[in-house]
């Protein structure tokens, strides 16, 4: 029986937690039982959580000692410090071969180790700059819902932490055991794209004398950075110098993301078909409408209406 530990700290996130409990530790009519869920923290006893109840955790540090898979369901404050006997723990356990693995913010923890140093990893798209910034040494992937190197593994947001434990479950046990339990949790065994179709479009911004709210109005037209720099009454290359400046992208790519922006509204409040919306915002065909969105957003203009369609 493979043996599940999540270590949790006082204020501990129930969701992430249930987000490895169901996985993990839910026993199911009908779905063979492979994993031992339990939970330990560094001081034994009562462990207050996010939803204003306190929850009684009678194993210490040393349940990590015969785990399988570590889990940190989360880790907030996420500035605070690993103590050196968690840190001690978790290097012991990643050791003798368990597996650590990281719910959102967990992976500030994890990163604390050194054990994501020169690696890749994820975590919420909200923390992905601070997680950055923090650990330079780490290669952040904030688009992706989880990465999964083998000993480590860290997930976006809260949420994502299922598609995670899930895939664990798929790469222990075969996609059809996983399939099963998802069924069992009333969730699709697999997401399609990343974090981005979740992440908010930027509001606009004009640092520009105009030029965004111009442009921005225009996006069906055929603009061009020439066209755009001619408005401004600047060069090409002065233009581009101060997209970099003010903007920090250039101006193609600005223009883009503002017609992909557009199209994420125009697929979630209107019923338009793709090809219409893709003449609205500017990328003359549901073929480059479809390569571009995939690009800038992780998935198909029609996965993401299904997904954010406004009723």
């Amino acid at each position: 029986m493979h043996r599940v530990v999540a270590l949790v700290r006082p204020v501990q996130s129930t969701f992430e937690l249930g987000c490895a409990a169901e996985v993990f530790g839910t026993e199911r009519v009908g779905v063979p039982r492979y994993y031992e869920f339990e939970v330990c923290t560094e001081t034994p006893g009562p462990v207050p959580t996010s939803a204003g109840y306190a929850i009684t955790v009678s194993r210490g540090l040393s349940a990590l000692d015969a785990a399988d898979t570590v889990i940190i369901p989360g880790w907030l404050p996420v500035e605070a410090p690993l103590s050196p006997r968690v840190r001690r723990a978790l290097l012991r356990a990643h050791a003798r071969g368990a597996r650590l693995v990281t719910i959102c913010s967990g992976v500030f923890a994890l990163a604390r180790t050194g054990l994501l140093d020169g690696r890749s990893a994820t975590t919420h798209w909200g923390r992905a700059a601070q997680l950055r910034r923090e650990f330079p040494r780490v290669r952040v992937e904030p688009d992706r819902l989880y990465v999964d190197h083998g000993d480590v593994a860290t997930s976006a947001g809260a949420g994502a932490g299922i598609d995670l434990c899930l895939h664990l479950v798929r790469k222990d046990h075969g996609a059809a055991h996983a399939a099963l339990v998802a069924r069992h949790m009333v969730m699709p065994p697999r997401r399609d794209g990343g974090q981005a179709q979740y992440v908010p479009s930027p509001p606009p911004t004009d640092a520009l004398d105009g030029l965004l709210d111009w442009a921005g109005a225009r996006l069906e037209a055929p603009l061009s950075v020439g066209r755009m720099a001619a408005h401004l009454g600047v060069s090409p290359r002065t233009l581009a110098r101060r997209f970099a400046e003010q903007v920090g992208m250039s101006p193609g790519a600005w223009l883009l993301s503002r017609r992909v922006a557009r199209a994420r509204t125009l697929l979630e409040e209107t019923d338009l078909p793709v090809e219409v919306i893709a003449e609205r915002v500017g990328l003359s065909s549901a073929v480059n409408l479809r390569r571009r969105f995939r690009a800038l957003v992780g998935t198909t203009p029609g996965a993401y209406r299904r997904a954010f369609r406004s009723s």
